[in-house]
């Protein structure tokens, strides 16, 4: 390692979007950097031990070092963080559920490490959006991702509105999620208030048994409403492809 060189690698190491899947879902490259890297941040170091587990089953859980990483984490904590890449020690960010740095806090810690000049490398896994958006039928060159919709629901549903709109006027396909407890009730509004013709995909449980991808028209759905209860979803407003 040359004094050009001080810091290790940051690897953005995807996990499974659930419960179900061993190490024959991931590449064996995630594998090997798991097996091999000591130094972690994560929201949950619960969540993360477990995952790790699962890739690797070996591994010496009392030897890793696990950083905190959530929404609160402040920059000035970020750069502290990255500054534990020091003399080439290599760092992995393991998301909640998925890719790191996607509808996740992770984005933090990858933009501190660009400032230092840290390697950022992102692993292949799987992302619900991007699973969810290839599996639509609608617009997978124009999109835009919105994570969660306002909790109120006055502002929920002008928030509906407005991106029901841009569908509709732009083609663009619209990306959001929900806290999954609260899934029912976003659905019931954007039944409530989207028109007759939109297009509404709603992708549950992806890469899990029993997960679905389903893309109907805002009236089908009214006819056939689904309980999504407390399944991870994917929701997507779009047009039909012209």
């Amino acid at each position: 390692m040359s004094a050009a060189e001080p810091y290790g690698t940051l690897y953005l190491l995807p996990v499974w979007l659930g419960d179900a899947g061993g190490v024959e879902q991931l590449p064996p490259e995630n594998i090997a950097v798991a097996s091999r890297t000591t130094l972690y941040f994560a929201e949950h170091e619960k969540t993360a031990r477990h995952m790790l587990r699962r890739m690797v089953p070996t591994i010496e859980l009392p030897k890793l070092e696990i950083h905190r990483l959530d929404k609160d984490t402040t920059q000035h904590e970020a750069e502290r963080m990255i500054a534990l890449l020091r003399n080439g020690r290599d760092a992995a960010i393991v998301s909640e559920a998925g890719m790191p740095g996607i509808a996740d806090p992770g984005a933090l810690l990858v933009s501190a490490a660009h400032r230092a000049g840290v390697c950022v490398v992102p692993l292949t896994g799987p992302s619900s959006l991007f699973l969810a958006l290839a599996a639509s039928g609608l617009n997978g060159q124009r999109f835009t991702f919105h994570g969660y919709l306002p909790v109120k629901p006055m502002e929920r549903k002008a928030a509906i509105r407005k991106l029901e709109s841009d569908a509709q006027r732009t083609g663009a396909a619209q990306l959001f999620i929900e806290t999954p407890y609260r899934n029912d009730a976003l659905l019931k509004d954007l039944l409530d208030t989207c028109a007759p013709h939109t297009l509404l995909t709603i992708a549950i449980d992806l890469t899990q048994p029993g997960g679905s991808t389903l893309t109907r028209s805002i009236d089908h759905w009214r006819k056939a409403m689904p309980e999504l209860g407390k399944r991870p979803t994917v929701f997507i407003l779009g047009s039909a492809l012209r």
